[in-house]
């Protein structure tokens, strides 16, 4: 999707807020805005998806790691 630059002027409380959040979740400020503006929209599920595959894509190494390591050892008959 193309991007297009939106500049907006906010308070210093407002930008430091969002610069808070962004950091918390540790996305850009950018990203943070444009999630609030999908969920104001009624984009929420589809930004769920977006954030999920984003957490399992920097995990995925962890997560493969773990459940190679417990398949074998759950059952006990290497399954």
């Amino acid at each position: 999707m193309a991007k297009t630059q939106l500049n907006v002027r906010v308070d210093e409380g407002t930008a430091r807020a969002a610069r808070e959040r962004a950091l918390a979740r540790g996305i850009s400020v950018n990203r943070y805005i444009e999630e609030l503006v999908r969920q104001d929209t009624g984009e929420t599920g589809r930004t769920f998806v977006e954030a999920a595959a984003d957490f399992m894509k920097q995990y995925e190494s962890v997560f493969a790691e773990e459940f190679t390591e417990t398949r074998g050892t759950r059952t006990g008959d290497g399954r």
